[in-house]
């Protein structure tokens, strides 16, 4: 007999996988990633989370700012934008949108020094004083993003 006659006569040492052995490996892979998608989705919520908190410093240290040079506050994150202090107006990473801030105007009544423009505090009359999440979702902490 030759090596080719051998050859064809019979399947003899077949390469390839048994159907249950696809099957193990198959449920394997399905374990794994049933463990690992919830840890995936927290994970893109604490990221969300942490670019809100850098977004919200950003915004009131140029408020802040804008009121230590203007000797009053700002009329809207607008206008934020357009005397430069901030390069531009971030978008909420829960609503995707640079319009849903909601702002707060200062919480005390305008004083007369307070009005005063030759003072070093800002002036009250209008503005806005602080800036939070526009989503009513509640954060990993369970307190609402818009109370942040």
């Amino acid at each position: 007999m030759t090596a080719a006659a051998t050859k064809t006569g019979s399947l003899g040492n077949a390469a390839g996988f048994t159907l249950i052995e696809l099957m193990i490996v198959m449920t394997i892979i399905g374990i794994l990633a049933a463990l690992s998608v919830p840890n995936y989705k927290i994970g893109l919520i604490k990221a969300r989370e942490a670019v809100l908190r850098e977004d919200l410093y950003t915004i009131r240290s140029a408020i802040d700012q804008f009121a230590a040079d203007q000797a009053r506050y700002p009329s809207s994150v607008k206008e934020l934008a357009n005397q430069h202090y901030l390069r531009s107006i971030p978008k909420d990473p829960f609503t995707s949108s640079t319009e849903t801030w909601i702002t707060v105007a200062p919480s005390a009544p305008p004083t007369p020094a307070a009005a005063d423009m030759s003072t070093d505090k800002p002036s009250a009359e209008a503005g806005i004083y602080d800036v939070h999440s526009g989503s009513n979702l509640v954060g990993t902490d369970n307190v609402p993003y818009n109370e942040w």
